[in-house]
């Protein structure tokens, strides 16, 4: 007899309940067609990505973890979530490696044609100079790497070279420049 009476009293309380619920407590709820939906995510254990331009191997990459992954707009994107390590290879001598490039997390976009290396990026050039960040940039349609945050070099002997914030190289990092830097850098002496 208890349970109807219970029954029977939230039978009567549950139309208060949604009459309470006002239209301003719908308007801000977040609606779901505004929330970025993944259709699809394809993940590849163990793989080596190959970048090659006019038919030779510029550089080869491997990753541990990688998703392929399909949103709802239909942009794709592969995200790295264990990191990568990118061997460079000379232009001149096939085979040759002449640089690296490793990182804790990248993610490449498709569309923008760009990838972002994330978390401890570390890069080694030919030279045996070594860049560090948080972040570095490859636009692979201007064939340069960037960053706006804070960029450390070091060179061949592990001496600080400096620091500087909105660093931009050639994919080689043959040269740079960089912006608000400090540390010592070799200057090519000004003629009279």
């Amino acid at each position: 007899m208890m349970q109807k009476a219970f029954l029977y009293g939230l039978m009567l309380m549950l139309p208060a309940l949604l009459v309470s619920c006002g239209d301003d407590d719908l308007k801000k709820a977040n609606p779901v067609g505004n929330q970025k939906v993944i259709l699809n995510r394809d993940r590849t254990i163990g793989v080596e990505i190959i970048y090659s331009d006019s038919a030779r191997v510029k550089a080869k990459g491997n990753a541990p973890i990688m998703d392929k992954v399909t949103t709802q707009s239909g942009s794709t994107y592969q995200e790295m979530i264990k990191g990568v390590k990118i061997d460079f290879f000379d232009v001149n001598q096939p085979g040759v490696v002449d640089g690296t490039l490793i990182c804790d997390y990248a993610i490449r976009k498709e569309q923008e044609q760009k990838t972002f290396f994330r978390r401890n990026v570390i890069v080694k050039n030919a030279k045996g100079d070594t860049f560090s960040s948080e972040e570095l940039i490859w636009d692979e349609a201007k064939k340069l790497f960037y960053s706006t945050q804070r960029v450390y070099i070091r060179d061949v002997n592990g001496e600080n070279k400096g620091s500087g914030i909105d660093f931009q190289a050639p994919q080689d990092f043959s040269t740079y420049t960089l912006n608000t830097a400090n540390g010592e850098f070799n200057q090519s002496p000004i003629a009279p």
